[in-house]
Formats: C-alpha cells, sequence, structure tokens
C-alpha cells in the first residue's frame, strides 16, 4: 500500500512547474488532491479551485471548498510562488510587492484556512522555499527576502502547531521554469550563478517531506544543495565570499553589460 493511499492534499501553485508534476505523482500514488492557483482548471485529473490567494477574504473559501471536496486534509502543499529582478539598492517596486505576497502572504493565508483541519488530523504542512532564502543573490532582493520570510514563518509556525501538525521547508535550487522568464528578460539570467537541477528532483523532496516518520525541519533537493544550506547557515561569511567571487567573475566577463538594473555593481566594479 503506498504511504498516500486515502490521503488529502492541497497543492497551491498547481498549474506550474512543480505542481503539474507534485499532483500527477499524488495522485498515482493513490492520493485525493485539490488544486488551487489563479485560474480554474484541471491538471490531469486534478481539480483546481480558482482564487488569487493574495486576497486575504477569498482564501478561506477557496480552502474550504477544497477541503470539503476531499472530505477533509492530511497534507498542505504551499508551492505557488513567483520571481523576477528587484535590486536592493533600488526602491522596492511593484515586481517585488508582489514577490512578497505571493511567495509570502499568500501561504500564510492558506496556511491559517487550513490549520483546523489539518489539526483534525495531525497533518503535515510543506512550504516550497528556495535556497536563496538563505544563500541570496545580489539584483534577486525581493526573491531572496520573500523567501527567507516564509522560511521565518514556517518557523513561527512550528513553534505553535508543531505538537499536531508537521512542519517541513523544501529548497530547491534552479529550475527550468518561467519563473525566471522576468530576470533572464532583464538581462540577469542566473546562468554560471546557480545549477540546474530537475523538477523531478524537488517533487521528491517534497514528498520525502510529506511522508518521513518526523516531518523534516529543512530539506535540500539535491547534494550540492545540502552543502549550500550547511555553508548558508554555519559560514555565511565563506558563502557570502563565495557568492560575490561568482558575480565578479560574471561582471568581469561582461554578462551583465546588457542588464541595466546592474548598473551600480557595474559601475563599483569600475566597468
Amino acid at each position: 500500500m503506498s504511504t498516500f493511499d486515502g490521503k488529502r492534499v492541497i497543492v497551491t501553485g498547481a498549474d506550474g512547474t512543480f505542481g503539474r508534476l507534485l499532483c500527477a505523482r499524488l495522485e498515482l500514488a493513490g492520493a485525493g488532491v485539490v488544486g488551487i492557483d489563479l485560474r480554474a482548471t484541471s491538471v490531469g485529473t486534478t481539480p483546481v479551485i480558482a482564487c488569487d490567494l493574495t486576497d486575504g477574504a477569498a482564501v478561506p473559501g477557496a480552502v474550504t471548498r477544497a477541503i470539503e471536496t476531499l472530505g477533509g486534509l492530511d497534507l498542505l502543499v504551499n508551492n505557488a510562488g513567483v520571481g523576477g529582478p528587484a535590486p536592493a539598492e533600488l526602491p522596492p517596486g511593484d515586481a517585488a510587492r508582489r514577490q512578497l505576497e505571493v511567495n509570502l502572504m499568500a501561504a500564510w493565508h492558506t496556511t491559517a484556512a487550513a490549520v483546523p483541519a489539518l489539526e483534525l488530523s495531525r497533518g503535515r504542512i510543506v512550504f516550497v522555499s528556495s535556497r536563496m532564502a538563505l544563500l541570496p543573490l545580489p539584483l534577486a532582493a525581493g526573491y531572496g527576502v520573500s523567501k527567507r520570510a516564509l522560511v521565518a514563518y514556517a518557523d513561527a509556525l512550528r513553534l505553535e502547531v508543531g505538537t499536531h501538525i508537521g512542519v517541513s521547508v523544501v529548497y530547491p535550487s534552479m529550475v527550468a521554469s518561467p519563473i525566471h522568464d522576468a530576470s533572464a528578460a532583464a538581462g540577469l539570467s542566473l546562468r554560471g550563478v546557480s545549477r540546474y537541477e530537475p523538477v523531478e528532483g524537488v517533487v521528491d523532496a517534497i514528498l520525502r517531506a510529506a511522508t518521513a516518520h518526523r516531518a523534516p525541519r529543512d530539506v535540500a533537493t539535491t547534494g550540492r544543495g545540502r552543502v549550500e544550506l550547511f555553508l548558508a547557515r554555519h559560514l555565511p561569511s565563506l558563502a557570502g565570499a563565495m557568492v560575490r567571487r561568482t558575480i565578479a567573475r560574471r561582471i568581469a566577463a561582461g554578462d551583465l553589460d546588457r542588464a541595466p538594473l546592474s548598473e551600480g555593481m557595474r559601475r563599483r566594479a569600475g566597468r
């Protein structure tokens, strides 16, 4: 019998890169799954409820509908997220605000609505964060800040509900996904700074977190990811030096010459 047989699962961002594969894997393993995303659709045979998860007034109704459809709730995967460039030295604009709303507040709204049902089932919550939550990169402050804030929220939540609900955070690196389109369009591709990893590995990590005997606190998606998380947590100065060296090489190579948002960094580097 599969670990997921009969389990009732909500996946946010169900129509995204991770969400589609995650819903398919969960259903194949015997779970009942309902997705929540901006548009009502279906992902394979998974129904998807339309809801703007940044709308705090709308989220409780969407979550309640999903729970009623499932007949309860055993697992919530907070997967919805957006990316994009937002240099820390410039005032926060719409892109940064959108990332904070989607990456942090949407998960907060959804989790708050789901906690009563998860407490009844002694269920699990898995947050999909990013390695950039702990190992930030320049010119993407909005994304890094929002994902680090998501981790802080998960840590606080664990202290409040951890006796009854398992709370885990998964830290993917870079996956081929439309989430990078805005950064690439601004001339800020992550190529040469981060390494692509397969989406299947991210989904594997989410499923491991959801089925572990004890809910793990932090879950890396690759061996390299485990090393990077260790360095970021325990040797932050070394981790920062590694990032600065990598970025200096990209600037020297002219990789950021067509990125207006990098003007300050290029000027300070003498380019």
